[in-house]
């Protein structure tokens, strides 16, 4: 169906459409084939892509990885406590511990004085 309205707004024009393209044959080959899958996906039967091979090495590395993390084994690039970084993170841990949790950020303030000192 295609609506047609006039630059007026007043008048709608609805025009009834025509089937358009070739008909079907539904004993084509294709056809049957397209009714065979979709009853499959109905079924739940329906399989795609690549068959897995269990005994693969991928599949061997796959499961070895699953099984360490699991355990908490080989997750990354193991940490060097002595870098420069992880030192500087410890320093920041252990001023946040002395003071409460927190950390302040930035350049530390002047100490405020009380106007008894004059500069000269």
């Amino acid at each position: 169906m295609k609506n047609s309205v006039k630059n007026s707004g007043k008048k709608v024009v609805v025009v009834k459409g025509i089937k358009t393209g070739r008909p079907v044959n539904p004993n084509s080959v294709r056809q049957l084939r397209l009714k065979e899958l979709a009853a499959k996906k109905e079924a739940g039967t329906l399989k795609k892509g690549r068959p897995v091979v269990a005994d693969s090495e991928r599949q061997i590395r796959l499961k070895k990885q699953a099984e360490n993390k699991a355990n908490g084994i080989g997750q990354g690039r193991p940490v060097n406590p002595n870098s420069a970084r992880q030192l500087r993170l410890a320093e920041l841990k252990a001023k946040a511990e002395a003071n409460g949790g927190t950390v302040k950020r930035g350049r530390p303030a002047l100490p405020k004085s009380d106007g008894s000192e004059v500069a000269a």
